[in-house]
């Protein structure tokens, strides 16, 4: 019986909400869902490493897989380009692997409109001042980029009402479970286990023992 392929869970955020932290621990504690890595043109900051958190590259590199329409979802942010790898999310879905991306409002919007099965996931912070703090508290950002975030935030939050699945990023224990039970809530629709169902019970049913 061919294996049913893997969702796609579409995490997005203001930046400085959290996404990306939020995601990697959710892949730490879930068996078989797995963390799609973007590629970027920006530069690496502290403590970040290639093919671990981003796949760095230059814009010329970016450009040509723009062209050659390697990209699920692509965006301009902040000066910097960010993409998802179509082909590395697509082969990670056929082989019944769950995947989980965060992109922000752009990517999130072009998955969406694409018709691409997947569940839209937004995180949002407790308050504006909230976001302020942790902006200026990762110090990756100078005050007038940290100030460009901030208005931007206003605009992306406007859009919370196209994603299925909304989490507060307060209490990071208490996001993390809730985006953990997005996950097992999906895994465990009807239409996700109707083939085990039919492979492990069918000699019970009307015929069977």
């Amino acid at each position: 019986m061919k294996a049913r392929e893997g969702e796609l869970f579409v995490v997005s955020a203001p930046s400085g909400a959290g996404k990306t932290t939020l995601c990697k621990e959710v892949c730490r504690q879930t068996q078989g869902l797995i963390y799609s890595i973007s590629h970027t043109t920006r530069a690496p900051r502290a403590g970040e490493e290639h093919g671990k958190d981003y796949f760095f590259v230059s814009e010329e590199v970016f450009g040509e897989m723009v062209g050659q329409g390697e990209f699920l979802e692509w965006a301009l942010v902040y000066g910097h380009m960010y993409g998802t790898s179509k082909g590395w999310v697509m082969a990670r879905l056929k082989e019944g692997q769950d995947v989980i991306m965060d992109v922000d409002i752009q990517g999130a919007s072009q998955i969406k409109a694409a018709g691409l099965p997947c569940h839209l996931v937004f995180v949002l912070p407790p308050s504006w001042e909230v976001l302020r703090a942790r902006l200026t508290a990762r110090g990756t950002d100078p005050r007038e980029d940290v100030e460009l975030r901030l208005r931007e935030a206003g605009k992306e939050i406007q859009h919370w009402e196209m994603f299925d699945y909304l989490i507060i990023n307060d209490e990071f224990s208490e996001a993390v479970r809730e985006l953990h039970s997005v996950v097992v809530a999906q895994r465990c629709r009807r239409e996700r286990r109707s083939q085990w169902i039919q492979s492990h019970w069918k000699m019970w049913g009307p015929g069977g023992r």
